[in-house]
């Protein structure tokens, strides 16, 4: 991708870029909407992800190339507001404008951006565009900002800009990770923490083929329902509810709220428990409250897919095979298993035949190991 990249970028504009960055994207590993409560999630960043190409101008004018969506858009630095412009654009603008409004002195530029995230999929292409995005604005600007920092004006981009009030998780994992390790992340006080996954393990990400649908309103629900739980238990955020508590109020939650309640509060649970067994090389454990976390994401969330619920059902049976749940937001895109390394071929080959089958679809599936985070790859 970083030749694709380039290349896009010579044809589009007629010269070779000074400037190369690099973003990852993520696959969760268990802590499923534990993020806007404030709770603890385990993410790591994949192997794919997104490469921005740039060459700084000298006029005012901004000119970015998108290879996923095959155009090239012009635009000044007055319009970066300019809400009519395509919505792919908006990472590159709220990037820009939200650093001027720190004081950060940008030149424009022309942009180039292409990626190998699946994009619908659920392992966050738009994050690793955010992120990517930042790591280039700092570079143009020759400022500093620590991987934390990124992710929160990722984050902030996010809301102001692409008008989703998403947690920090997809982009605190797309800037912070190490390679060989998932990353605990406390979504209340930011801390991180890296989690070595166990030699001889994989993640295999399962797209389901299965694109998310209406995704944006149900999170909005689910946020929500969270938000009236925690209100009417009388704590700021879900992370501070014991499962004690949930039943104890469960009359007056009513079903919905009671049962999404519960969902977050044995979910951060779950969560914890699942660092502590990677870290101490347990992958039978992780797996099991990775199927664990499924099934409440199934019954108490109701954020899963009849594809997902089977796919991820066949992976169970297949030896090798710790545990498997649906990730990212829900209602499509991808499930995610822990897999003995030396069956990865195996595994692949066993659930693909029964599931196109069974649905129509042929699903993607990529063997992970955790990757590095966000970073420049050359500049002058």
């Amino acid at each position: 991708m970083r030749d694709v990249v380039t290349t896009a970028f010579e044809s589009a504009f007629g010269s070779s870029p000074t400037y190369l960055t690099y973003a990852p994207g993520r696959v969760n590993l268990i802590g499923e909407h534990t993020d806007y409560n404030d709770g603890f999630v385990l993410p790591m960043a994949i192997g794919r992800g997104v490469w921005v190409a740039a060459r700084p101008r000298t006029d005012h004018q901004f000119r970015v190339h998108s290879v996923d969506y095959s155009g090239t858009v012009g635009f000044t630095r007055e319009q970066l507001q300019d809400s009519t412009l395509p919505h792919w654009t908006s990472h590159v603008r709220g990037v820009w404008y939200l650093l001027g409004q720190r004081g950060v002195t940008l030149p424009t530029a022309d942009i180039a951006i292409a990626g190998n995230v699946p994009i619908g999929a659920g392992l966050s292409s738009s994050a690793a565009i955010e992120i990517g995005m930042i790591e280039l604005g700092l570079a143009l600007s020759n400022q500093q900002m620590t991987q934390g920092q990124k992710a929160l004006l990722g984050v902030e981009v996010e809301h102001k800009f692409m008008g989703m009030p998403s947690g920090v998780m997809d982009q605190m994992t797309s800037a912070a990770s190490s390679e060989g390790h998932a990353i605990l992340i406390d979504c209340r006080s930011l801390e991180t923490r890296p989690i070595h996954l166990p030699d001889g393990v994989s993640v295999i990400v399962i797209d389901t083929a299965k694109r998310r649908q209406l995704v944006g309103s149900a999170y909005v629900d689910r946020r929500r329902q969270c938000e009236e739980a925690a209100q009417m238990i009388g704590i700021s955020h879900l992370r501070d509810a014991t499962i004690e508590q949930v039943e104890t109020y469960k009359e007056q939650l009513g079903d919905i709220r009671y049962r999404r309640a519960r969902h977050i509060v044995t979910e951060n649970d779950r969560t914890l428990q699942a660092a502590d067994a990677l870290q101490n090389g347990d992958a039978v454990t992780t797996g099991e409250l990775m199927n664990e976390s499924h099934y409440s994401m199934r019954d108490d969330f109701e954020i899963s897919w009849a594809e997902a619920d089977l796919i991820t059902e066949m992976a169970r049976q297949i030896p090798g095979c710790f545990g498997a749940r649906m990730t990212g937001g829900g209602f499509g895109g991808c499930c995610v298993a822990l897999v003995k390394s030396d069956v990865v071929a195996q595994f692949i080959a066993d659930i693909t035949p029964p599931y196109q089958s069974q649905t129509g679809l042929t699903p993607a599936l990529y063997p992970f190991q955790p990757a590095a985070g966000s970073h420049v790859i050359f500049r002058p």
